[in-house]
């Protein structure tokens, strides 16, 4: 198969690197990481050791044919960017996969594309990038996909087998919605706090102060996303969120990754949506509003 993946950072590189084994890759990313994959190829370390060479590019325009699968793992800011830049590239039959943290980026894609070619997924793999051109995984995870109408098809059982072959352990979701409201719920009090308190994950929970503060952030947020018309028990939803700081306890945040690159930040698309949603459904947003304030004002 054809594949693009459209932001070539420590993801979208794990990824690219694994679906390389089987199938034509083309990543697109940076210029520093892309010119050190092309003198000396990609490299994985970590968990997963490869040394793979890739194709890379710092430009859409210079992707030769329509892929089959084009798959977006740019920040939620760089979305709407992202999909205009691809157009040039998303052919008839190309489906589009968003591989990406935040709460709007299928609404981005959709004022460009059909929703029929999109579909939507979340991952939990750990990843980080350690230099231009060299990854370092740090974590397991699951990764599901799944079609926007919730429908099963057969193009999502082909992505979901082609993915497990490439040994990134992924299922089909019946309800990607929810499974990408259930990943900014835990986002929202992960990735704000450790950027703020310049820690690992593990540390929210060896902290008890931090701990209660994760579970009232959770607690709010799970309002927010049942107003929205979901259904989440605060108590699997603080559970599924412990598990994940255990599970990813020597992991940097991705947000906190992005601070301390220097780079810009996701809070808009995950605690600042959730304040945008909470306010219009009339819920208590305080927290989540305090964690954008914290995390806009630090420099």
């Amino acid at each position: 198969m054809n594949i693009v993946i459209f932001g070539a950072g420590a993801i979208g590189s794990l990824f690219g690197a694994l679906l390389s084994k089987n199938n034509n890759v083309s990543l697109i990313g940076r210029k520093p990481h892309v010119n050190a994959i092309k003198k000396s190829g990609l490299k994985i370390r970590g968990i997963t050791k490869l040394d793979v060479a890739i194709h890379a590019t710092c430009s859409v325009n210079k992707v030769n044919s329509s892929p089959d699968f084009l798959i977006l793992t740019v920040k939620s800011y760089d979305t709407d960017n992202a999909i205009k830049q691809a157009g040039n590239i998303i052919g008839e039959n190309t489906t589009v996969l968003s591989l990406q943290n935040g709460l709007d980026n299928v609404d981005s894609i959709k004022k460009y594309l059909e929703p029929e070619k999109i579909i939507a997924g979340v991952t939990t793999y750990g990843a980080l990038f350690s230099e231009p051109g060299e990854i370092r995984h740090t974590g397991m995870g699951t990764t599901v996909i799944g079609e926007l109408n919730g429908k099963k098809t057969e193009r999502i059982d082909n992505i979901v087998r082609l993915f497990n072959q490439a040994g990134i352990k992924t299922t089909a979701s019946p309800d990607i919605t929810k499974d990408i409201w259930g990943k900014a719920v835990v986002n929202s009090c992960i990735n704000p706090l450790t950027t703020f308190f310049q820690c690992k994950n593990g540390y929210l929970l060896d902290n008890p102060i931090l701990g209660q503060l994760v579970e009232k952030i959770c607690q709010e947020s799970t309002y927010i996303a049942n107003a929205q018309g979901l259904d989440f028990s605060y108590e699997d939803v603080i559970k599924n969120t412990k598990n994940v700081i255990r599970n990813t306890s020597e992991n940097y945040s991705s947000m906190f990754q992005s601070y301390r690159m220097g780079k810009k930040i996701e809070i808009d698309s995950i605690n600042g949506k959730l304040v945008e949603v909470g306010t219009k459904k009339g819920v208590d947003v305080s927290l989540n509003e305090m964690l954008v304030y914290l995390i806009k004002g630090r420099k």
